[in-house]
């Protein structure tokens, strides 16, 4: 990862309890993707992302020093597991796909059901949920602290001081928004009119992607005149995890705003790298990319949720394969 310096070392006026020190410096996109967007109590300095990274990658957060965050997003599987659902201490698994961190800095919410409204917010969560890392913030502060290099390292950040649960996940979210993809052949053929980027296959696909009355992904997948994220930032119920009573088996977005309408949801995911992170859906339901197609060209699973958008497509196997194609097409190579 590149960064470009930026002149200026914070100010002590910020509003958050703990202040980042240092020398700011500037996440540089890639190719597709738009400025990433900076909280200003937690701006990026070379020590804050390098500190993040030693602790995504570090097992100490775990009750018992088995699980890092790197465990269920790993870069060598596009920061997600392979597996259908997590896998956390004691070999347990929660109900949901493990989403990846790739272009997470963008997504205004967290979570598959938007419940953290920050990277900062998101990042202690996992530490002490019992199914994920299973311990407190108190016992992750304590074994931290106790170790001399960490703490030479947050007085770098943060400047003399205890460390906190805050400064943990303030750290962390510096470094997952590093965490990028994109410059991809898709972005490449699209923001730098290279006609070779995609093949025949590819570019047939992304018509289709983008034609409401063919594909209709784009409705929800969007893609912009100078970058595309992929995802609206909104919630859906594409009739994705119902159990063969027809009946959900996870509430998703409801379990937050407890409205009906909101039964099923989950949170438009990015397609990037989306060729790398199999299996799909918020359980992990849907084995491979030509799965997917095929359950949306069927319309999803019929429920009264299910989101307008969602319903039958004519796609021949041409186009299916082509969908595929054009969906391959949006690896790019990540920044880490």
């Amino acid at each position: 990862m590149r960064y470009l310096l930026l002149a200026a070392v914070l100010l002590a006026g910020c509003s958050s309890p703990a202040h980042v020190a240092g020398t700011v410096v500037e996440i540089e996109a890639p190719l597709g993707l738009p400025p990433v967007p900076i909280p200003p109590d937690n701006p990026p300095t070379q020590e804050s992302i390098a500190l993040g990274k030693k602790l995504f990658f570090d097992a100490i957060l775990s009750a018992d020093d088995t699980v890092s965050c790197a465990s269920c997003h790993d870069p060598k599987l596009a920061f997600t597991d392979g597996m259908p659902t997590a896998k956390g201490i004691k070999a347990q698994f929660g109900k949901r796909n493990t989403p990846t961190v790739l272009n997470a800095a963008y997504y205004p919410l967290l979570f598959l059901d938007g419940r953290a409204p920050s990277l900062e917010e998101q990042a202690g969560g996992p530490i002490a949920n019992p199914l994920e890392m299973g311990q407190t913030h108190d016992v992750t502060v304590s074994k931290i602290a106790k170790i001399p290099q960490y703490k030479i390292a947050f007085e770098k950040v943060f400047g003399p001081g205890a460390v906190t649960i805050q400064k943990i996940s303030m750290a962390l979210a510096s470094y997952e928004r590093t965490v990028l993809s994109g410059d991809s052949p898709f972005d490449r053929y699209l923001y730098k009119n290279d006609q070779s980027a995609m093949n025949a296959a590819a570019i047939r696909g992304l018509k289709i992607f983008t034609d409401k009355k063919r594909g209709n992904c784009s409705t929800c997948h969007t893609i912009g005149e100078t970058y595309s994220l992929f995802s609206d930032g909104k919630f859906h119920n594409i009739g994705a995890g119902m159990n063969a009573n027809g009946e959900m088996t996870d509430l998703g977005r409801y379990e937050q705003t407890h409205i009906d309408a909101d039964k099923g949801a989950f949170r438009t995911p990015g397609l990037r790298n989306v060729g790398l992170t199999a299996p799909y859906m918020h359980d992990g339901s849907v084995k491979t990319l030509k799965d997917v197609v095929d359950f949306y060209a069927g319309g999803g699973t019929s429920n009264p949720q299910l989101d307008p958008e969602i319903h039958e497509l004519k796609l021949s196997g041409q186009d299916r394969a082509d969908l595929v194609a054009f969906l391959e097409s949006l690896t790019g190579k990540p920044k880490t």
